[in-house]
């Protein structure tokens, strides 16, 4: 891993401006409606992808438009932009299949949009990828192919694109996502498996990582797209918060300092007695360079927000705020940004993300990639 913080603070404000979607009783959505990516289209009209999860945690991806005032939208329904069909995304047995937790990145180089979600199969949770024109019509991809030597090969969560060409470690220009593979120590009861997981080094824990797809091999053929030659750790658990796990959130976004994008990290909760009675999704913030993105320049010492409010702290999955798209509202001041998360697993929040002042300090150490 290579892990430079060259931002010693960085100042951050939130304001929680409610919920965006609920349940609204369709089957569809009887078991949550949440972790939405988000676009705008061609003519600027601001597009939700949330998950919808029917009976038996079968999950499709919504579309959804936006309308009335910036700061008091009406979202309003209007079909699916992918339902599982694929047998990738069905399997037969309990437990859940379909396509989970989109996110949405718009790459201009590609000119067109490049969705990334859970497909959840026989095989278990895997990275799939979809494109669109005109961010309506969707045309999949298939699964991300980590076949190569030496990569992560097998379930795997929490994908999202930088929308830029960047440098891959061993100096390839490249399209890059995050990514987060699964160890499954956790899977059945995270509490009896909290001693295990807090034992391991930190960089064995789940952890996300930076994969990367030669850019020439794209644009000869948008299909390579999903084969990935390279992948980094960039962000390990941290011993102050996030120490369970932590995953990738929203798609990065450009601002001054660097890539800056939303992490959900996980740590244990406990009752009065000082028992584990569960875990808890907080978010950060993690910057990356611009040109080297396993290069990370800042990371939250502390979670920029935690579940507070009842929709955040009681759902189909408690204790859960899960960011995963993020707006550059028309019209919003520089360095402000609409924020869209899931809530307990059961509802989309939006918050308003204002970004300060930085201070910079000299460069650390760089360690090899892993």
């Amino acid at each position: 891993m290579i892990h430079v913080n060259t931002l010693a603070s960085l100042e951050t404000q939130i304001t929680r401006l409610g919920i965006a979607l609920e349940p609204n009783g369709d089957a569809s959505e009887i078991e949550g409606v949440l972790n939405p990516g988000s676009a705008r289209s061609r003519d600027g009209k601001l597009l939700l992808y949330p998950r919808a999860v029917a009976a038996g945690n079968t999950s499709r991806i919504g579309l959804v438009e936006a309308s009335g005032s910036p700061d008091a939208p009406i979202f309003a329904r209007i079909g699916f932009a992918l339902e599982p069909q694929e047998t990738y995304e069905i399997r037969d047995v309990p437990g859940g299949n379909g396509c989970e937790d989109p996110r949405v990145t718009f790459v201009p180089l590609l000119d067109a949009y490049v969705m990334c979600y859970t497909a959840f199969g026989p095989s278990g949770p895997r990275i799939a990828f979809a494109l669109s024109n005109d961010g309506y019509a969707w045309t999949r991809l298939g699964l991300a192919d980590f076949s190569a030597p030496g990569l992560p090969n097998g379930d795997d969560k929490d994908a999202a694109f930088f929308p830029e060409p960047v440098i891959s470690p061993r100096g390839v220009p490249s399209l890059a996502f995050y990514h987060r593979p699964m160890n499954h120590v956790s899977a059945i009861d995270a509490c009896a498996a909290l001693p295990i997981i807090l034992a391991m080094p930190a960089r064995d824990r789940e952890s996300t990582r930076v994969a990367y797809v030669p850019l020439d091999a794209v644009l000869h053929d948008r299909s390579n797209l999903v084969r990935v030659a390279e992948s980094a750790l960039v962000l390990e658990p941290a011993h102050d918060w996030g120490r369970v796990k932590n995953g990738g959130g929203t798609p990065p976004l450009r601002i001054d300092e660097g890539w800056l994008s939303f992490f959900h990290g996980v740590d244990a909760q406990y009752d009065a007695a000082g028992k584990c009675s569960g875990m808890r999704y907080s978010a950060g913030i993690v910057i990356h360079d611009f040109e080297r993105p396993h290069l990370v320049r800042y990371r939250s010492p502390a979670p920029v927000f935690a579940p507070e409010t009842v929709d955040e702290r009681r759902g189909m999955v408690n204790n859960v705020v899960f960011p995963t798209a993020i707006d550059v509202r028309p019209g919003a001041r520089p360095r402000e940004f609409d924020v869209y998360y899931g809530m307990a697993d059961s509802r989309v929040g939006r918050i308003a993300f204002a970004l300060g002042a930085s201070t910079t300090v000299g460069a650390g150490e760089e360690e090899s990639a892993a």
